[in-house]
C-alpha cells in the first residue's frame, strides 16, 4: 500500500504541518523498512507515512513531534505501527504520546519487533493510562515473556475493552489476569493463513477456543484456575489429551464461577474423563457440563458418574451442583460397565435434572429398559435425551416408557428424535402421556376410591398391679354382657376359643364380646412387674380406638385385710398414667386425649365408708387435675366388688357407652376392615385354629372372599392390587386385630397367644436358664428355636394337630428381631448366639471401673432427662429396645471395626473407635439417661460420637419425649460417682451456652462452671470445684455460641446499613469517635459499623471454623467495633435538642418503683401510676451508667399531660437499653456499666418471642432519635424529634415545680454536674467520678 512518487511529499513538510497546526488528523499509520521515505494522505483525516531505512531516525522524531502538538490532542484517534524495531526510547517517546493525547483510542502493531526492555516499558504505559480502549498485537512475536509484561499490566488497567493477539501462545498470559475486556487471539501458523484461536466476550463471559496446540490448550486450562470472570469455557473441536485434562481437573478443585464446560469433539479418553471426574468431587460451581464426541468407554463413564452417585444411605453424594449432563457419540463405547454406573447414579442421584445420551450404538434395546426403570426411583430429573440412539426400539421399551411414566411424575421431556423409535412413528402416545404429567393434578391416589367407615371394633385396656382383680373383674364384666339365656361359654368368646376355657395363661389375656354391632375386646395386661417390658407392643397406635381402665386394689393382697396406704394406689396410678401418656406421645396420629377411669377393687371389704378412703378419692382427683390435658380423665372414681356382676354394672355401662363415643371420634377405617374381622374368625375355624396366616394365604382369601381385593384378568394391575391388600393388613394391625410386618411374610391372627406365650416365654427363658447353654443374656439360636418349638408344639385343647404347619419357630425369631426384643451377635453366622435383654440380671454389687485409665483421658458425660418427667417417663420396654437397637446401629457402621458391646440390666458398654462408653438408665421409673465417655481422643471427637450415635439412637425410641440435654461434671465421670451422688452435679447445656452468650467475647474461653460440694450423713463425697467451659463443651457446641453471636451482629449490621468506616484494627478508634460525634450521617441505624466486615466474617464461619480463639479474637473486635458505634449515637442522642434551655437539665432519665425493698425499672407509662422516682443517668461520652446512691426525685402519680410527653421516650429508652441486653450485654465498659442495674427489670424483655422479632427494628428506632435532625426518612425523624423534645420539656417543667432547677439542686438530687467538653464544646451532665479522672476534658459549666 505505497502511494505514487507525484503524490509523495517530504517527511519535513509533515512536521511543519504538525508542529503549526496545518493537518486535523484522526488517524496516523507508520511503515518502516521502506523503499523511500515520505508521506500520503489517504483521506482528508488519515495519513500514512514511509520510513526508509536510511531516514529511521525520523521516527522518533516524529513521535515526539506529535506528542508536543496541541491540535493533535484533541483530534488524533488511532495509531498504527508496521514493521517497526522498536528501542526503548522510542517506546518511551511513544509513551508521552500517549499520555499527552487521552483522545487516543486505538493503538495497533502489525509486524513489529519489541527489542530489549521494550515489552516491560510498554507494559509500564500501559498501567499509566487510562483511556485506550484496543489494543491489537499482530505477528509481533512478543513471546511468553512479553505476554507476561501485557498480562501484568492487566491486572491494573480496568479501562482497556478489547484486546487482539494473533499468535497462540500467549492467550493463557491474558486469561490468567483478565476482568472484563473483549479478548481475541489470532495465529497465523496455519499454512501461511490468519485465523482466531481464543475470544472471550466479556457480556456473556464465555471463553471460546478454537485451535490450539496441545501446551497452549494446557496454558489455557492453568490460567482458569485463578479466573474469576469465565463462566463458560467452549472448547469444541479442539483436540485434547489427558495431559490437558490433568491441568483441567485442577480448574474444577479451584475455579469459583465457571458455570458451564462445553467439550464436544475433543477426542476425550478414558484416562481424561479421569481426570475430570476427580475434579468434579471437590467442584462446587459448575452447572453443566457437555461431554458428546469423545472417544471414552463404560470405564470412563463409571467414573465420571461416581461423584454424582450415592452407593450405601449413609454415603453422602460428593458432588450436588451439577444440573446437566451430557455424554456418547459415535466412538463412545458405554457398555456394560457404562450402563451399571449409570443405573446407579439414576437411582441415587438427587441433583441432575438434564441428562443426554446422544448416538450411542453400544446399548442394547433391553438396556434402554432398564435405565426407564430405574427411573421409577428418581425424583429430581426433569428431562431426558436419548438422540441417535439405535438401541432406543421396540414394543417392550415403548411398554416401560409408559410405566416409567405413570409412576414417575417430575419427567417433563424426552427427546427420543433420531431414535428408531422416532423414525418409525411410535413416539406419539409418549409425547401424549408427557402431556398428562405436565397437569398439575396429582394422579388418583391408589387408596382414594377404597370407602371408608366407622370402625366397628374398640380395645379396652386393663393396667393395674398384680392381685389388683383385673381377671376377675373382667369375668364379671363378660357377665354384664350376656344378656340373652345363652351359656357363659357361648356368650365369651377369645381370639382362642376353646383354649381360653382349658388353659389359663400367664400374662396377657383377651376378652372379646359383642355389643350390637361393635366388638369390645378386653386387654388384660399382665401385671407381673416382669412383663411390663412388653407392655409397648400391645400399646395402641395411630388414632385406633381404644381407652384405659387404670385397677388398683384398695389391700395389698386379697388373701389378709392389709390396706394400702394413700401414697401406694397413688403410686400405682400414677404409673399407669405416666405410661399411657408416654405412649401416647409416641403415636403418629394422636387424634384424641386418651380416655382413662379409675377403678378400685375389694371395695367389699370395707365395712364402713373410712378417713382413708376420702383421702384415697381426694389424692385421685389431684390426679386428675395434674394429667389435665394429657389425658381424658372420666370424673367418677369406680368401687366395686370385682366377683360380683352386678357391683360392676355400672362399670359395664361405662364402658359399653364410652367404646361408642370413642368409635365416633377416632379416624375412619377402610370399610373392608370391618368386613375382614367376621372372614379371619372364619378362616380360623375352618383352618384348626391357627394363630397365625402366612402371606399367600391371605392372597388367596382376598382372591376367594372379596370381590374389592380380586385380579380380575392377567392384564389387571397386579401391583395396585398388591397396595391396596397391604393397606388392609396394616390397618387390621393399627386396630389390634392382628399383627403385621411387611418383610416378615405372615400376619399373627392370635394376638393373645403370641403375647401371652410367644413374648412370654422369654420372660421364662430366665427363671430357667442354664449357665452350660446360656451366659449374660446370650442363648443360641438353636436353643430358642427349640423351646418355641416345643411350646408351639405342646397339646392346646381346642386346636388340631396341624395348628403350626404354617409357622415355624424360625419365624417367631425372625418376629422378635424385627421387633428388636433380641439381637444377633454375629447376623452372618445362621447358627448365632442372640441376646435377649430380658435375660440380663443387675450389674449390683460389680466394681465399676474403666476399663482405660492414662493420665492423658479425658472424661465427659451428658444426662439427658425427660423434660416433664412429672407426666412421662421412659417406659420399661424402653431401655431393653434400646439395647438392642443401639446395637444394630453400632454394627452397621462401616468404621466400627473392633467395636465390642456388652449389657448388664440397666448399662450399655461401648468401645468404639478407642472410645468408651457407658450409658447407664437411671431415676425412679427411669426418667433420665447417663451417657459416660472416658477417651484418650479429643473432647470434641469424644463428644461427636455421643451426639451423632448415642443421642439419636436414644431419640428415635422415644420419639414424643422431650429429652433436655445437661452436662456432667466430669469428676463424676472419672470416679463413676454413682447415681444418686451425681443427681445435683449436672448443669443444662442451654443454661451453660446462654452464660458464654451473657460474657464479654474476653471471657468465653476462660469461663468457669463452679460445682457445689456433695456429702452423706456428713462424710464428703465430692468437693466444690469448677471446669473451664472449654473443658466440658465441644468445639461444635462453642461453635453454635459463636454463630449465635454472630447472627446477632448480622442481623444488626443488616438493619442498620451504615458503610465501612476506615478505622481497622490497628487505627486509634477514639479519635474517629471524636470526629464522627460532630458529623453524624443521618439514617434509619447507626449503631454498627463495617457490614461488609461482618458478611465477610460470616462467610468463614460458613466454610469452617478452625481455630476457637481466633474466632473469639475476631469476635471481640467486632464487638468493640459495636460498641463504639453506639456509645457514638447514644453521646448524640445525650446532647440532642442543646437549644432546650441549654442543657439546664439531663436528658438520659428514667423511673423505677419501690416494691420489698428492690427497684422496679418501669419500661411502660400509664397514667394513674404513683409513687414513682425520677433517675439521672452520668452522660460522660462513652460511658454512660447508672449513678449509685442517686436519692432521685419523687413522682406522686402519673397525669395524662406525663403520658403523652413520657410515654415516647420511656418506650424508645426500653428498646434502646434492651437492645443493649441483647446484643451489647457482653459489652466490657461504657452502656456495661448501666446494664447491670437495669438487666433484671429488663431481661424479660430481652428474651420475649417480640424482641427476638424485633431487636433489629428496636435499634433502628433508637438510631432515628439519635439522627433525628437529618434523617432522610424525614417524618419518621421529626416525630421522634417531636417525642424528644416534648420529654425534655417536661423534665424541665417537673423539676422547676420541684424546687430542683440550680446546678446545686440537681446535684444534690442526682449527684451530676453541668461540664461542658473542652474539644467538642457540648455540653453534658457527669458524676463526680468522672470529673475527678477526666478533669482534663471537661470544664464546670455551673448554672
Amino acid at each position: 500500500m505505497m502511494a505514487s512518487n507525484q503524490n509523495m511529499k517530504e517527511l519535513q513538510w509533515f512536521l511543519q504541518a504538525v508542529k503549526y497546526g496545518g493537518l486535523n488528523l484522526h488517524s496516523i499509520s507508520f511503515y518502516l523498512s521502506q523503499a523511500a521515505s515520505g508521506c500520503y494522505q489517504e483521506t482528508e483525516n488519515s495519513m500514512n507515512i514511509n520510513i526508509s531505512g536510511e531516514s529511521i531516525s525520523y521516527f522518533s522524531h516524529l513521535l515526539t513531534t506529535l506528542a508536543a502538538s496541541k491540535n493533535a490532542k484533541s483530534t488524533l484517534r488511532n495509531l498504527e505501527f508496521h514493521l517497526v524495531q522498536w528501542e526503548v526510547q522510542e517506546v518511551k517517546n511513544l509513551g508521552i504520546l500517549l499520555e499527552n493525547n487521552p483522545s487516543i483510542k486505538q493503538v495497533v502493531f502489525r509486524r513489529n519487533k519489541f527489542l530489549g526492555k521494550c515489552m516491560s516499558e510498554l507494559s509500564e504505559i500501559l498501567k499509566r493510562n487510562k483511556m485506550i480502549k484496543e489494543i491489537m498485537l499482530s505477528e509481533s512475536n512478543i513471546g511468553s515473556v512479553g505476554a507476561g509484561y501485557i498480562a501484568s499490566a492487566l491486572m491494573v488497567n480496568h479501562s482497556l475493552e478489547e484486546l487482539q493477539i494473533w499468535e497462540d501462545s500467549i492467550g493463557s498470559r491474558v486469561l490468567a489476569r483478565n476482568r472484563a475486556m473483549e479478548v481475541h487471539v489470532w495465529s497465523g501458523q496455519n499454512s501461511g493463513k490468519t485465523s482466531k484461536v481464543v475470544e472471550f466476550v466479556p457480556e456473556n463471559s464465555t471463553l471460546r477456543i478454537y485451535q490450539l496446540s496441545l501446551s497452549g490448550s494446557c496454558r489455557v486450562a492453568c490460567s482458569l484456575g485463578m479466573n474469576f470472570t469465565v463462566k463458560s469455557l467452549d472448547m469444541t473441536g479442539v483436540r485434547l489429551k489427558s495431559k490437558w485434562a490433568k491441568e483441567f481437573r485442577w480448574v474444577l478443585e479451584q475455579n469459583q464461577t465457571l458455570q458451564e464446560v462445553n467439550l464436544f469433539r475433543t477426542c476425550l479418553k478414558d484416562k481424561g474423563i479421569v481426570y475430570i471426574a476427580a475434579g468434579l468431587f471437590k467442584n462446587r460451581s459448575l452447572l453443566t457440563l457437555h461431554l458428546t464426541g469423545n472417544w471414552f468407554t463404560g470405564v470412563g463413564v463409571e467414573h465420571l458418574l461416581c461423584p454424582l452417585s450415592r452407593f450405601s444411605a449413609l454415603q453422602s453424594q460428593a458432588n450436588i451442583t451439577l444440573k446437566s449432563l451430557s455424554f456418547g457419540g459415535g466412538r463412545t463405547r458405554i457398555g456394560r460397565d457404562g450402563l451399571a454406573a449409570i443405573l446407579q447414579m439414576l437411582t441415587s442421584n438427587q441433583s441432575i435434572t438434564r441428562l443426554a445420551i446422544h448416538d450411542d450404538s453400544s446399548l442394547r434395546p433391553d438396556d434402554f429398559v432398564r435405565i426407564f426403570k430405574s427411573l421409577e426411583k428418581n425424583a429430581t430429573l426433569k428431562y431426558l435425551s436419548l438422540q441417535g440412539c439405535k438401541g432406543v426400539q421396540g414394543e417392550t421399551l415403548i411398554q416401560t416408557i409408559m410405566e416409567t411414566l405413570q409412576i414417575n411424575p417430575w419427567i417433563e421431556d424426552l427427546d427420543l428424535s433420531r431414535t428408531p423409535l422416532h423414525n418409525s412413528g411410535m413416539t406419539q402416545g409418549i409425547y401424549r402421556r408427557l402431556g398428562q404429567n405436565e397437569k398439575t393434578e396429582p394422579e388418583m391416589d391408589l387408596l382414594m376410591d377404597m370407602p371408608l367407615t366407622e370402625p366397628k371394633s374398640c380395645r379396652v385396656f386393663f393396667c393395674g398391679q398384680e392381685y389388683a382383680g383385673k381377671t376377675t373383674l373382667c369375668n364379671s364384666i363378660s357377665q354384664n354382657f350376656s344378656a340373652s339365656a345363652l351359656p357363659y361359654l357361648d356368650q365369651v368368646r377369645t381370639i382362642v376359643n376353646p383354649m381360653e376355657q382349658a388353659v389359663k395363661t400367664v400374662g396377657m389375656k383377651i376378652k372379646t364380646f359383642k355389643d350390637e354391632d361393635t366388638e369390645i375386646s378386653i386387654w388384660n395386661l399382665a401385671g407381673q412387674h416382669e412383663f411390663f417390658s412388653l407392655h409397648d407392643l400391645m400399646f395402641p397406635g395411630h388414632g385406633s380406638a381404644s381407652f384405659f381402665i387404670i385397677i388398683s386394689s384398695l389391700f395389698r393382697k386379697p388373701s389378709n385385710k392389709e390396706p394400702k396406704s394413700t401414697g401406694e394406689i397413688e403410686e400405682d396410678l400414677q404409673y399407669w398414667l405416666r405410661f399411657i401418656v408416654s405412649n401416647s406421645k409416641k403415636a403418629v396420629q394422636q387424634c384424641t386425649l386418651p380416655s382413662v377411669a379409675v377403678v378400685l377393687t375389694h371395695f367389699d371389704k370395707i365395712n364402713q365408708p373410712s378417713q382413708d378412703l376420702q383421702l384415697t378419692v381426694n389424692s385421685i382427683q389431684r390426679l386428675r387435675d395434674k394429667f389435665q390435658g394429657f389425658v381424658d380423665f372420666y370424673p367418677t372414681v369406680f368401687t366395686v366388688d370385682a366377683r360380683s356382676s352386678a357391683s360392676v354394672s355400672k362399670l359395664t355401662h361405662h364402658i359399653r357407652k364410652t367404646c361408642k363415643t370413642i368409635l365416633q371420634r377416632v379416624p375412619q377405617v377402610y370399610q373392608l376392615c370391618n368386613d375382614f374381622i367376621q372372614l379371619l374368625s372364619d378362616w380360623r375355624s375352618e383352618n384348626y385354629n391357627k394363630p397365625a396366616m402366612k402371606w399367600k394365604e391371605f392372597d388367596t382369601l382376598c382372591q376367594v372372599k372379596v370381590p374389592a381385593l380380586r385380579i380380575r384378568s392377567r392384564h389387571d394391575n397386579k401391583e395396585r392390587v398388591e397396595v391396596r391388600r397391604r393397606a388392609i393388613a396394616t390397618c387390621l394391625h393399627h386396630i389390634g386385630e392382628v399383627i403385621y410386618f411387611d418383610e416378615l411374610g405372615f400376619l399373627i391372627l392370635d394376638c393373645e397367644w403370641f403375647c401371652g406365650e410367644v413374648l412370654g416365654e422369654l420372660i421364662r427363658l430366665k427363671a430357667r436358664k442354664q449357665s452350660s447353654s446360656e451366659s449374660n443374656g446370650f442363648i443360641s439360636r438353636k436353643e430358642l428355636e427349640k423351646i418355641l418349638r416345643a411350646n408351639l408344639q405342646s397339646p392346646i385343647p381346642g386346636m388340631g394337630s396341624k395348628v403350626f404347619e404354617n409357622l415355624e419357630s424360625s419365624d417367631i425369631v425372625r418376629m422378635m428381631l424385627k421387633l428388636e426384643l433380641c439381637y444377633e451377635q454375629d447376623p452372618s453366622d445362621p447358627n448365632s448366639f442372640l441376646l435377649i435383654p430380658s435375660m440380663l440380671e443387675e450389674g449390683r454389687g460389680k466394681p465399676q471401673r474403666w476399663y482405660l485409665s492414662t493420665p492423658d483421658c479425658i472424661y465427659v458425660g451428658r444426662h439427658l432427662e425427660c423434660h416433664d418427667s412429672s407426666h412421662m417417663f421412659l417406659t420399661p420396654g424402653f431401655f431393653p429396645r434400646l439395647q438392642v437397637h443401639l446395637h444394630n446401629k453400632i454394627m452397621a457402621l462401616k468404621n466400627q471395626s473392633g467395636a465390642t458391646y456388652s449389657l448388664e440390666k440397666y448399662l450399655i458398654s461401648i468401645s468404639i473407635n478407642g472410645i468408651y462408653i457407658r450409658v447407664e438408665l437411671g431415676g425412679q421409673l427411669g426418667y433420665y439417661i447417663d451417657i459416660l465417655a472416658c477417651s484418650t481422643k479429643n473432647l470434641t471427637e469424644t463428644l461427636r460420637v455421643i451426639q451423632q450415635l448415642i443421642v439419636p439412637a436414644i431419640q428415635s425410641l422415644c420419639q414424643g419425649i422431650t429429652l433436655t440435654e445437661n452436662v456432667i461434671r466430669p469428676a463424676c465421670v472419672q470416679n463413676l460417682t454413682p447415681p444418686r451422688y451425681r443427681r445435683t452435679q449436672v448443669v443444662s447445656l442451654q443454661q451453660l451456652k446462654q452464660a458464654l452468650l451473657s460474657l464479654p467475647a474476653d471471657g468465653m474461653y476462660d469461663y468457669q462452671h463452679t460445682w457445689s460440694p456433695v456429702s452423706d450423713s456428713g462424710r464428703t463425697i465430692l468437693q466444690a470445684g469448677f471446669n473451664f467451659a472449654r473443658d466440658i463443651l465441644s468445639d461444635d457446641d462453642f461453635r453454635q455460641v459463636l454463630h449465635r453471636r454472630y447472627h446477632d451482629l448480622y442481623n444488626l449490621s443488616q438493619e442498620l446499613q451504615v458503610p465501612l468506616e476506615n478505622n481497622q484494627y490497628g487505627q486509634d478508634h477514639a479519635s474517629g469517635l471524636s470526629e464522627e460525634t460532630q458529623t453524624v450521617e443521618p439514617s434509619i441505624g447507626g449503631i454498627a459499623e463495617g457490614v461488609e466486615a461482618v458478611l465477610q466474617r460470616l462467610k468463614i464461619i460458613e466454610q469452617e471454623i478452625r481455630d476457637l480463639k481466633q474466632e473469639i479474637q475476631g469476635l471481640r473486635y467486632y464487638e468493640h467495633q459495636l460498641l463504639l458505634e453506639l456509645h457514638r449515637k447514644v453521646n448524640y442522642l445525650v446532647s440532642f435538642n442543646v437549644q432546650v434551655e441549654e442543657r439546664k437539665v439531663p436528658n438520659m432519665f428514667y423511673f423505677v418503683k419501690t416494691e420489698n425493698y428492690s427497684r422496679r425499672l418501669i419500661t411502660t407509662m400509664i397514667s394513674g401510676m404513683t409513687a414513682l422516682r425520677l433517675h439521672m443517668l452520668c452522660e460522660f461520652r462513652g460511658e454512660m451508667h447508672v449513678v449509685e446512691d442517686q436519692t432521685g426525685c419523687e413522682l406522686m402519680q402519673v397525669d395524662n399531660r406525663a403520658v403523652r410527653s413520657l410515654a415516647p421516650h420511656v418506650k424508645n429508652f426500653m428498646k434502646l437499653v434492651t437492645f443493649a441486653l441483647k446484643i451489647g450485654a457482653h459489652l466490657a465498659a461504657g452502656m456495661g456499666e448501666m446494664i447491670p442495674d437495669l438487666s433484671k427489670e429488663v431481661a424479660h424483655l430481652a428474651g420475649s418471642s417480640s424482641m427476638a422479632a424485633g431487636a433489629a427494628a428496636a435499634a433502628g428506632a433508637m438510631g432515628a432519635a439519635a439522627l433525628g435532625r437529618r434523617n432522610r426518612a424525614a417524618q419518621g425523624s421529626r416525630d421522634v424529634q417531636q417525642d424528644l423534645r416534648a420529654a425534655q420539656q417536661w423534665i424541665v417543667d417537673f423539676l422547676r415545680d420541684r424546687g430542683c432547677s440550680s446546678g446545686k439542686d440537681i446535684a444534690e438530687k442526682f449527684g451530676l454536674w453541668r461540664v461542658r467538653y473542652r474539644d467538642t464544646g457540648q455540653i453534658a451532665w457527669i458524676c463526680r467520678r468522672h470529673i475527678y479522672t477526666r478533669s482534663a476534658e471537661i470544664l464546670e459549666v455551673p448554672i
